[in-house]
């Protein structure tokens, strides 16, 4: 949720409707942040806003909760017993969330989520979870259990004489125990000359050691860095004019796949899931659906497995105890107790926050203080363009444009974020009003939680005493303060316009089954100074891919030298009609003038989307034309048909498909396919071939054929799919991509090994210009090639 939740944000429009007529024109005619500000930093009540926001914030829940963690380790406890191993993981994990660090009952948590670590084939985790276990005093009754675990995982992993010296402990642990009753002891002895055995086995009759293989395969790409550009290669150029801003151009021809920007986020912030914010406060129960917030590491956004609970909330989640302790050093120390108002407020106000937190306040004050005058030739994008304009075009260099330093570099750093453009002017003023309201919210409450000195870096803590007791005297924002609250309102505005979506491939459904069916997801929202650099194309010339808080941008297509590197948005024109793609990029502040869109704008010739998303006739199968009444294109047929009933049918085709989509999910496959194939043919009656509805009832048919292990079903009403997708995004795209990469696995468990290996090559050669050679999805892609490859060759004739 970017913007804060419904409720604050109509309490804010009332409260802007109810202001004095003559102060909300001046707020409205207000010609900087500055004066912004300064008119309605004393608009936040305690009595009424104040009061209202933290009524909200108690639907947040991001205190350590007894009850909870009890709950949680309980369901974690019944999954365990149920072998739902990961599952038990994750609940076990949020149980660690909300309890004390340091407390038995933590020790506990790790202790049973090392248990279903170690069932599930992972011992370095299961390994880690232990020592944490000890380190946070697990109970000494119980230990010899856990230690038995841990030489077990030792032998496991090959590690003999470690897990030698931890059976040695266990030993002596049980001899010198008495509090052990008769029943456990035998167990626990038992399990340990079981354990013995197995050491002297291994000894005896070492595992050969396996050769590494992957690393040296794997293909280096070619990278030749800008001198001007942080991250970006030296295939690009920084140029600026008034009509485009800041822009990226080829200083020379580019192949498809090629790198062109690898750049680490300034600040990112993971989104988290609606579950955190509860819609009753008075509600008892404990969501056990796993969002973002439990999924992935707070800080580098890795995906989790054993997560490191923050010790003074019960929000934030890290990979480990180095992401977790850099976290509280750069920012989570002040943003700890505000996690419910951030939640509150929205991903927007929360990465405002972070970015002047990871800025520092030194930083900060020093572009604020240039924002309000001083010497702006250097930096004003007017000023800016003149200087352009005098210059050799070819030769103008990065000197004068916008966020560049004074050597002319344009760098991945604070002052390139503050450059981006707010568009302050262009926003309405009830929402400039809403933004400042929450950042003077945020910042008050640092104020009164007495976190002020931690956001300031304040080194002196006698000034720093003199200064809190003038600010309790006057109730209002220390100008220090007010000077964050500045960047923090000129930063969600900048947001609005360029902020980035850091995706991740996700499974969807279970992921239990032969065929992992993945779809981007929104992971978290960030600033990339740089690749905000890029205009926007309903057509790009480039894809974006994420690992953890890093982007890699790759052109998509040949670039030739001079062309501008183009972004898409969103709206691209394969999935949206002009109109469509014009209404969303309405919140950009501009009027999209790209290629694509002045082809349909200005000729009669109907989008790709309009012709192939279309209705035909149920009468003759022709493609049916009009707005509100639909009439077929075939003369000879007279049938007329109103847009609204064919929408509200392919409603309800829509909603038969959900429906059968969650029997797949309840695992009735064969009901799932009736009902796919019901609605198949009725989609036949009212749909165009090529609609992309048709081709997604043939994937989820797909799907549920290879969870039965039909495979050459599965593979038939995948190609089916396949097909229509190619229609819609082209041979090349990143969606054919996927599709393939899906047919590739069913090929390769359906063992028909020459299609397999001929559909893995088409989908590494597509995906590797996309996500390049290191992503995920190309590197399965070469376990089966290696798998199919080494089988013996009388199989491979016979396939």
């Amino acid at each position: 949720m970017a913007l804060p939740v419904e409720e604050w944000r109509l309490y804010a429009a009332r409260r802007w409707a109810a202001l004095e007529p003559v102060l909300r024109e001046r707020l409205a005619a207000a010609a900087s942040l500055h004066e912004t500000l300064r008119l309605g930093c004393g608009l936040l009540r305690p009595e009424a806003e104040v009061a209202a926001l933290r009524r909200l914030c108690r639907r947040a829940r991001t205190g350590k909760e007894p009850a909870a963690a009890r709950f949680y380790r309980e369901e974690g406890n019944r999954l365990f017993g149920r072998r739902h191993y990961g599952a038990a993981a994750r609940l076990y994990s949020q149980a660690a969330s909300h309890e004390l660090p340091g407390s038995p009952e933590v020790s506990v948590c790790f202790a049973n989520r090392s248990a279903a670590f170690f069932h599930l084939g992972l011992f370095e985790v299961c390994l880690e979870d232990i020592a944490r276990a000890e380190s946070h005093g697990y109970p000494d009754r119980l230990l010899p259990k856990v230690l038995l675990r841990k030489a077990e995982c030792l032998l496991c992993l090959g590690k003999l004489q470690d897990a030698a010296d931890a059976l040695r402990l266990v030993e002596n642990k049980i001899a010198m125990d008495g509090i052990l009753t008769s029943p456990a002891r035998q167990t626990l002895l038992k399990k340990l000359n079981q354990l013995k055995i197995k050491l002297h086995e291994k000894e005896s009759c070492p595992e050969p050691a396996r050769e590494a293989c992957g690393d040296a395969q794997r293909k280096l790409e070619i990278w030749e860095e800008n001198d001007s550009i942080s991250g970006a290669s030296s295939s690009l150029s920084l140029n600026f004019d008034t009509e485009r801003g800041r822009h990226l151009v080829a200083s020379q021809d580019i192949l498809p796949g090629q790198s062109l920007l690898k750049e680490e986020a300034f600040v990112s912030v993971l989104c988290p899931g609606e579950s955190l914010l509860q819609q009753d406060s008075s509600e008892t129960l404990w969501d056990t659906q796993a969002t973002n917030a439990d999924l992935y590491c707070h800080r580098c956004l890795r995906q989790l497995l054993a997560s490191v609970p923050c010790h003074g909330c019960s929000y934030a989640k890290y990979c480990s105890q180095t992401c977790a302790d850099v976290a509280w050093e750069q920012y989570h120390r002040t943003e700890c107790s505000l996690g419910a108002l951030l939640l509150t407020l929205g991903v927007f106000c929360h990465v405002a926050l972070r970015t002047v937190l990871l800025a520092g306040y030194a930083e900060v004050h020093r572009l604020v203080e240039w924002s309000h005058g001083g010497d702006k030739d250097l930096h004003n994008p007017e000023a800016s363009c003149k200087h352009l304009r005098e210059a050799p075009a070819r030769n103008a260099g990065t000197g004068g444009i916008p966020g560049c330093n004074n050597n002319g570099q344009y760098q991945s750093s604070y002052q390139a974020v503050f450059n981006l453009l707010p568009h302050a002017e262009k926003h309405s003023p009830e929402h400039k009003f809403l933004c400042m309201l929450s950042v003077v919210a945020i910042c008050k409450e640092l104020q009164e939680a007495g976190l002020e000195a931690a956001v300031l870096n304040q080194e002196s803590s006698e000034k720093w005493s003199k200064l809190k007791t003038c600010e309790k005297t006057s109730g209002e924002l220390s100008p220090e303060l007010q000077t964050m609250a500045e960047a923090m309102l000129r930063h969600v505005l900048q947001l609005q316009c360029n902020a980035q979506a850091i995706t991740v491939m996700q499974e969807s459904g279970s992921g239990d089954g032969a065929v992992v069916n993945k779809k981007p997801v929104r992971l978290a929202t960030a600033f990339f100074p740089v690749l905000s650099l890029l205009n926007h194309s309903c057509c790009p010339n480039i894809s974006v891919s994420f690992s953890g808080t890093a982007a890699t941008v790759r052109a998509s297509q040949p670039i030739p030298s001079g062309q501008e590197i183009f972004h898409c948005y969103g709206p691209h024109r394969c999935r949206m009609k002009v109109a469509e793609r014009q209404q969303l990029l309405s919140q950009y502040f501009f009027e999209c003038r790209c290629q694509a869109c002045l082809d349909e704008l200005e000729s009669d010739v109907r989008s790709v989307v309009s012709m192939r998303n279309s209705f035909c006739c149920p009468n003759c199968r022709a493609p049916m034309q009009g707005e509100d009444t639909l009439c077929c294109s075939n003369e000879a047929c007279a049938i007329s048909v109103s847009s609204e009933s064919l929408s509200r049918r392919l409603q309800d085709l829509q909603q038969q498909i959900k429906k059968a989509l969650e029997l797949l999910r309840d695992r009735k496959a064969d009901q799932a396919i009736k009902m796919l194939l019901k609605c198949q043919m009725d989609a036949g009656n009212f749909l165009s071939p090529e609609h992309l509805l048709m081709g997604e009832m043939e994937d989820h048919l797909a799907q549920v054929y290879a969870t039965l292990g039909k495979w050459q079903e599965a593979a038939r009403h995948l190609e089916r799919s396949i097909e229509i997708v190619e229609m819609h995004h082209g041979p090349s795209s990143i969606e054919m991509g996927h599709e393939l990469f899906k047919l590739a696995q069913i090929l390769f468990n359906g063992f028909a090994v020459s299609e397999a290996l001929s559909t893995i090559q088409r989908a590494e050669e597509i995906l590797s210009v996309h996500c390049g050679p290191e992503s995920t999805q190309i590197q399965e892609l070469q376990e089966m090639k290696t798998c199919l490859s080494e089988l013996p060759k009388s199989i491979l004739q016979r396939t």
